[in-house]
């Protein structure tokens, strides 16, 4: 993985699940790793293993919804380690609800947090990696992308948001790598949060076929690997008992 040694790679959501998975990967690969998430005892902990085994890394708490923490977590990784190589926005959330049940609150959260959580990361690494003249942007997206199932309606839009802002970026920019991840169910902390009781079931019955955390980190690490004129613009990835599955 020669393209990966010393690179900078942000990681938001990076507290469990596949930011933390990818990060550890990414150290061992010899990746220099920036953690970013609310949870900064976690962070501080992974940090802390990353570094006992030889790898390079630091955190930052961070809100992906507050524009202004996204541009102090870039500004510490730039000041810290003098460049910024890729951007993997990865946090997000998965309240699961019927329309019906009129989640409106649990809706803004997700548009807060997958959208505009996404597009406050793009904003404040796009000058900076455009005044370097390359860079990466990586967003995870999801299967829920490109398929709808009762109860993911705003939570797959929120995703699909992801895909076309994603496509759109990649078609703009002739010296920014954009990757768009899209995973299929996954182990990971992500729909702890839902409140629906029947949403909740359809998740538990979903996890029987979920990947591990270490799959998607893998997809991270493929994408960033190749080489620099290469573009790996979409992953969709999947467990294999998930056939005839839309997720």
């Amino acid at each position: 993985m020669q393209n990966v040694e010393n690179k900078v790679v942000l990681i938001t959501g990076a507290s469990s699940g596949i930011g933390e998975a990818t990060a550890r990967l990414l150290a061992k690969q010899g990746a220099i790793v920036v953690l970013g998430a609310r949870r900064t005892e976690r962070l501080a902990a992974i940090v802390r293993d990353i570094q006992q085994t030889g790898g390079q890394a630091a955190y930052h708490a961070l809100d992906v919804v507050d524009a202004k923490q996204v541009n102090e977590f870039v500004t510490f990784a730039k000041d810290t380690f003098g460049r910024i190589d890729v951007m993997f926005n990865n946090a997000g959330i998965m309240p699961l609800s019927p329309m019906g049940a009129l989640k409106t609150d649990e809706w803004n959260k997700i548009i807060d947090i997958n959208i505009k959580g996404v597009l406050n990361g793009i904003a404040a690494v796009l000058p900076l990696m455009e005044q370097q003249g390359n860079g990466q942007i990586i967003n995870t997206a999801s299967t829920g992308a490109h398929a709808v199932g009762p109860s993911c309606a705003v939570y797959c839009a929120s995703k699909y948001a992801v895909w076309a802002i994603s496509e759109g970026l990649r078609q703009e920019s002739s010296t920014i790598r954009v990757t768009v991840l899209s995973p299929g169910v996954t182990t990971t902390e992500l729909g702890h949060d839902i409140t629906d009781e029947a949403a909740a079931g359809l998740i538990e019955q979903l996890r029987t076929m979920s990947l591990n955390p270490d799959a998607i980190a893998n997809a991270v690490l493929y994408a960033i690997s190749q080489p620099d004129n290469v573009d790996v613009s979409e992953l969709v990835i999947r467990s294999v008992s998930s056939k005839g599955h839309a997720f």
